[in-house]
């Protein structure tokens, strides 16, 4: 029988999430140079590149790619002739493994987990527990899977039992029309049918971790029934002109992974995961003989990206000298630069405003005039003024906006994804703003902050409001004060079908 020192498995785990913190897979980097090479709306296309080269700045200076590190989602397959040599469970073990990777002094990750989801919501301080699935299997090895799963495109999760006779891929085309792009495509759609809805769920999170070949196979073309679905899925999707970010484009989606399992002869089970354009994972085995090492991928896979974001037709914007005459010459796709002084809150802080402002009683922050930016960075390392600090899914924040834009006289809102229509209509009765920053370029976005120190709700801590300078932060319009979305109309130039 082989033997496993639980050191072996807290090892691998650690060095495993360090790694795909800052290291895309090498796959999803060549799918994604091929689809900036094609893509021809000039704003998706930016968003790529931008997301590019956040990665290979990321594979350099070994920090986070995007704010969000994820919940650690670990798969193990241990074969019935290996033991772990351990008095602990194996869920004890894999989390000391997860919480010496998130408390790494050289590369502090982002805690996000929350213990007590229907209480107090308390931060568990060092992203545990994760997420384990297990299988015992034949052989004498012990296999693990390690995956970093970020929570905007986790909340898009899908699943229905449909019909025998139903159409898998009729459906899984219509949850990703009515998606958004919270999920920060293009990205990954693992589906999972059969089974019940615990394996159907369980299939498609699994099926993220398969190589991605959708390149290969559009070359060669479909031998395989599943191999057909996936192109027919692949194709319908893209052809709906969802683009990079939302902002309509020829690629939201770059590859499709499917995973069956049999099912009962009524039932239809089907799961839709999508991973975002921070997919990170990585596969290791142990045969007892030491801790798996993970080689740094060939620098030669990420293409040299140019951003233009700089050029002649960005706009330079003053934070501190906001005015309604200005905000009102923004039109959605524009790009703007912005300088100044902006403040932090995500859905913590809102909810702690609102309640302050239902209560009468004075805000600790003067929004007036002000940008607030929907995020919740990871903490610096060595002289860095913040950890990367990219944006978080701003339809969160939409069952707030009425009450602040009224309460406050806020201006500006600056995030990721589409707005709902109540709030696009808050936006334009208030004359208000609302401007994206690219999902998955974290680390490139908080190169342009200049200071940040905790002003308000320091309790909440990655979710405090943080007063921030900035200088040449690149932003896109969204939303401008006539109610107009890019996420709309963008879309709809670029659909296919």
């Amino acid at each position: 029988m082989t033997t496993i020192p639980e050191s072996h498995l807290i090892d691998g785990i650690a060095d495993a999430l360090q790694y795909v913190s800052y290291y895309h897979p090498p796959d999803f980097i060549r799918h994604m140079a091929a689809a900036h090479d094609r893509e021809q709306s000039a704003p998706a296309r930016s968003a790529i590149a931008q997301i590019l080269v956040n990665s290979r700045m990321c594979a350099l200076g070994h920090r986070p790619i995007c704010q969000d590190t994820g919940v650690a989602n670990v798969f193990i397959r241990l074969g019935i002739g290996a033991r772990i040599l351990s008095d602990r469970s194996l869920q004890d073990i894999v989390d000391e493994g997860v919480r010496r990777a998130y408390l790494a002094d050289d590369n502090p990750l982002r805690a996000s987990v929350v213990v007590d989801p229907l209480g107090t919501r308390r931060n568990s301080g060092d992203n545990t527990p994760a997420m384990l699935q297990t299988e015992l299997v034949e052989g004498d090895r012990l296999s693990v899977h390690v995956s970093a799963k970020g929570g905007g495109s986790e909340n898009k999760t899908r699943f229905a039992v449909l019909e025998p006779s139903d159409s898998v891929a009729d459906w899984v085309v219509k949850q990703v029309e009515t998606m958004g792009a919270g999920w920060c495509p293009p990205g990954i759609l693992g589906i999972g049918v059969g089974g019940g809805v615990d394996k159907a769920m369980a299939l498609a999170k699994q099926a993220l971790n398969e190589p991605l070949d959708m390149t290969t196979l559009l070359s060669r073309g479909a031998s395989t029934p599943m191999e057909a679905l996936r192109i027919e899925i692949y194709e319908r999707v893209n052809a709906l002109g969802i683009g990079a970010q939302g902002l309509g484009g020829l690629t939201s989606v770059l590859d499709v992974k499917i995973a069956t399992f049999p099912t009962h002869a009524a039932s239809l089970p089907v799961a839709l995961v999508p991973n975002c354009a921070a997919t990170r994972h990585i596969f290791f085995e142990l045969d007892g003989t030491g801790p798996p090492s993970f080689q740094p991928p060939d620098l030669s896979d990420w293409p040299q990206v140019t951003l233009d974001a700089t050029d002649g037709a960005a706009q330079h914007v003053d934070l501190d000298t906001l005015d309604d005459a200005e905000i009102r010459t923004w039109r959605p796709g524009d790009t703007l630069l912005l300088s100044g002084t902006l403040f932090t809150g995500r859905d913590a802080a809102h909810k702690r405003m609102v309640e302050t402002l239902q209560a009468g009683d004075p805000l600790p922050i003067d929004l007036r005039g002000r940008a607030i930016y929907y995020v919740g960075p990871v903490d610096p390392v060595g002289s860095e003024v913040i950890g990367p600090a990219g944006p978080t899914t701003s339809t969160r924040m939409d069952r707030f906006t009425e009450e602040v834009l009224a309460g406050t006289g806020l201006k500006v809102m600056i995030g990721k994804a589409e707005r709902g229509p109540e709030a696009i209509e808050s936006i334009r009765r208030h004359g208000a703003a609302y401007l994206i920053a690219v999902g998955g370029s974290a680390y490139l976005v908080s190169q342009a902050i200049r200071s940040s120190e905790i002003v308000a709700y320091d309790d909440l801590g990655m979710e405090a409001i943080r007063r921030m300078v900035v200088s040449d932060m690149p932003v896109t319009v969204a939303v401008d004060t006539d109610g107009n979305s890019i996420h709309a109309s963008g879309p709809a130039v670029w659909r296919r079908s």
